[in-house]
């Protein structure tokens, strides 16, 4: 690459910076009065008649945590419906009825905010599934992560209480005072700079070369806005945020992921906020920063490098990458995708040289804390650094504790628990899709485009998006398979319900305790010593539960 493409890079992931640090303060205040707001709005109060909620009456933890799986459940259910009655839904586009085996995966995919897509969405899905059914649970999925995240901060600073606040007022404050208005004010900036929004049919028209070609149309700016805003990730096309209808130029690109940042960068403001101790938050978000700019480092190094004969000799590796967002443009938009549960892509990451490629999945192995999804992002930070005050207080000899709660032998069987989740199902995942003989040649035969190393790598990055709730993939497999619609289904759902219930149960506990006052052997956490402890135990803890099976896969094709 010359000097200017360099110092082009260089420019845009500058101005995504600064945008953050600008938004940091307005946006996480903003959210904290969101959750602390006495007042609620007209339209609030009308949907809480609707729904037959007390606002005013709070939750346990465990009425919280039957208010989730309830309303999952009746998404899973309501998108399973519209998939599966699509051909009698009106702009159908003459589109049968999704098989029983995708449209499951589809509702699993979509409730659980991973938004994994095992079909080309143009030639599946007609545009009432998309925007009825997709788009809506592209708001309340991320309102639930949010909402998540908030009831364990509420753990923190409660004292001696046995509620953590009403899951039904937390999504509706969530969806209606944040997620729906920044969403319109974002749909509208896409379609200006010219992302589509109709619901036109297929246009037919003739190409350069004298040939017709159908085009097709869809709400695709309102949904782009949400997917991205929420860190949802599903295409409304096959080719995703590579596609020019859905992001057409390179300011499109860089507003597509300020709209995937902001809220996760924000949030550890509100935490901060919540338990009175802004300090608390600037070192949640230096962590989540230093993890941020060291995979940009990282993954564009690796491209730009090229490793390899081919790469080199066209001096770059541009394969699977659009022209008009460039190497950096797209390292940059895939670090961003996969450190924050988005899943969406202006490349194809299957196309990454081996190592390239492999920083974006142990991004999602480090379970997307840099800055992470809506509310998942931010908890999963937490339970990291609940482990770090742990590892910290047996360093000293002290017994550990965080922002004046305990950390007793019942937080840290749930915080390692919650570590725990996701490596099992990724790691069972890909070992039964090799160790049983029918999976196995199923996996060989009909998934893997790639045979060898590169195959078990797509098989890995697979059941790693999947369990992290990420929805990426390494685009040579074929996932549209019986076994692979239903294991990845099973990922999701474990994948975010599983630490779903293990950090409420911690938002419990913490907020059935009281507070212990600060004594000269109090472990600081808002110092750098206590950053540099918690991105240690972020990679430790994490990352490198991967390390043999990455050397099965992407260590061993690019040291080969």
């Amino acid at each position: 690459m010359d000097a200017a493409t360099i110092w082009a890079g260089i420019a845009q992931a500058a101005t995504l910076i600064l945008v953050l640090v600008v938004l940091y303060r307005p946006l996480g205040d903003y959210m904290a009065w969101i959750f602390t707001a006495r007042k609620n709005l007209v339209v609030e109060r009308g949907i809480y008649r609707v729904i037959g909620v007390d606002a005013a009456s709070e939750q346990t933890w465990q009425a919280y945590l039957r208010g989730v799986l309830l309303f999952s459940f009746v998404g899973v259910i309501f998108v399973y419906a519209l998939e599966r009655l699509q051909q009698w839904l009106p702009y159908s586009l003459g589109l049968p009825a999704v098989p029983e085996g995708l449209a499951f995966n589809t509702a699993i995919s979509f409730v659980t905010n991973t938004n994994w897509q095992s079909y080309s969405p143009e030639q599946t899905m007609g545009y009432t599934v998309q925007f009825a059914g997709l788009a809506v649970q592209n708001f309340v999925s991320a309102a639930v992560g949010i909402a998540i995240a908030v009831a364990l901060v509420r753990g923190f600073a409660r004292r001696r209480a046995t509620t953590i606040g009403n899951f039904w007022v937390d999504i509706v404050r969530v969806i209606w005072r944040l997620l729906l208005p920044v969403s319109i004010i974002a749909a509208v900036a896409l379609i200006v700079a010219g992302v589509v929004q109709n619901v036109s049919s297929w246009t037919d028209v003739t190409t350069v070369t004298g040939q017709t070609q159908s085009i097709p149309g869809g709400t695709v700016a309102s949904q782009e806005a949400i997917k991205e805003l929420g860190t949802n990730g599903g295409g409304f096309f096959n080719a995703n945020s590579a596609h020019p209808f859905e992001n057409p130029t390179p300011w499109t690109n860089l507003l597509e992921m300020v709209l995937m940042l902001a809220i996760p960068f924000a949030l550890p403001r509100t935490f901060g906020r919540m338990v009175g101790d802004n300090r608390q938050g600037y070192a949640i978000v230096s962590v989540m920063g230093t993890l941020f700019l060291a995979s940009i480092v990282a993954v564009s190094w690796l491209e730009a490098s090229g490793l390899g004969a081919a790469a080199q000799a066209a001096g770059g590796a541009m394969e699977g990458k659009e022209q008009r967002f460039g190497i950096l443009g797209s390292a940059l938009f895939s670090s961003t995708t996969t450190l924050t549960s988005t899943g969406a892509v202006n490349s194809m990451h299957d196309s990454f040289t081996p190592l390239g490629g492999m920083i974006p999945m142990v991004n999602m192995m480090l379970g997307e804390v840099a800055p992470g999804g809506t509310g998942s992002g931010l908890y999963g930070m937490l339970i990291l650094a609940i482990i770090a005050v742990f590892v910290g207080g047996l360093l000293i000899g002290r017994t550990p504790e965080y922002l004046g709660k305990k950390i007793g032998p019942r937080e840290i069987k749930l915080a390692s628990l919650y570590l725990l989740a996701t490596p099992t199902l990724v790691l069972l995942g890909v070992g039964a899709s090799f160790a049983i003989p029918p999976i196995r040649d199923e996996i060989e035969n009909v998934s893997m485009l790639n045979p060898g190393v590169h195959g078990f790598s797509e098989v890995l990055y697979a059941f790693t998006s999947a369990a992290n709730n990420n929805g990426s993939a390494f685009a040579g497999l074929t996932a549209n398979t019986g076994w692979l619609d239903a294991a990845l289904a099973v990922a999701m759902l474990l994948g975010r319900f599983v630490p779903i219930v293990l950090v409420l149960a911690l938002a419990g506990s913490l907020a059935a305790q009281g507070t212990l006052p600060t004594t000269a052997g109090t472990l600081p956490t808002h110092r750098p010593q206590f950053v540099g402890l918690l991105i240690g135990v972020s990679i430790i803890f994490t990352a490198l539960t991967y390390f043999p099976v990455l050397a099965l896969g992407p260590l061993a094709e690019g040291l080969s």
